[in-house]
């Protein structure tokens, strides 16, 4: 597994002080076991000013924001599909925008391929914070298998298909 995170501001229609810092991370599984999906999560370090459920009331106001429901997959692949979250990959880096998120980060050789292999990736939205994941610092794949294989940040995130564009030449 190859990881690589970033950590951004938000905008401020859903209050910024709650959401606290917001980071995306980027992986792959393990090709070779056909596990090559490109996944993107976006979370919260939950460092936000407010309680905890003001944190996770307004990171459910930006999934809301997204067109998406927690504990839902939405599919924003086919053409006829206008979604406020957009995936750009451009020079090694993954650039999100949606509502609320600007993010540039990097990705790993193995999520470019198959990010460009697939033409889209799955974006987890978490609105349970991840404190242990700081910006910058290793995550263990042990440590995302936790997080992730845990029911209720499954079941409290959004995981949305973003097509992935390229920039024209």
């Amino acid at each position: 597994m190859t990881t690589a995170n970033t950590a951004t501001s938000a905008k401020n229609s859903v209050d910024r002080s709650h959401l606290g810092t917001l980071s995306v991370l980027a992986w792959t599984g393990d090709p070779e076991a056909g596990h090559d999906m490109p996944y993107l999560l976006v979370y919260s370090l939950g460092d936000g000013a407010g309680s905890a459920e003001e944190g996770e009331a307004a990171l459910l106001g930006m999934i809301a924001d997204c067109g998406a429901k927690a504990g839902d997959m939405s599919d924003a692949t086919s053409a006829s599909v206008t979604s406020p979250v957009r995936l750009l990959v451009e020079a090694g880096q993954a650039v999100l925008n949606m509502p609320h998120l600007s993010a540039q980060c990097p990705a790993p050789p193995e999520w470019l391929a198959a990010a460009d292999g697939r033409g889209h990736a799955h974006v987890i939205i978490a609105s349970r914070p991840w404190p242990e994941a700081k910006p910058g610092e290793q995550i263990t794949e042990e440590s995302l298998q936790t997080y992730l294989g845990d029911e209720e940040t499954l079941l409290s995130s959004a995981h949305i298909l973003v097509r992935v564009s390229q920039l024209r030449s």
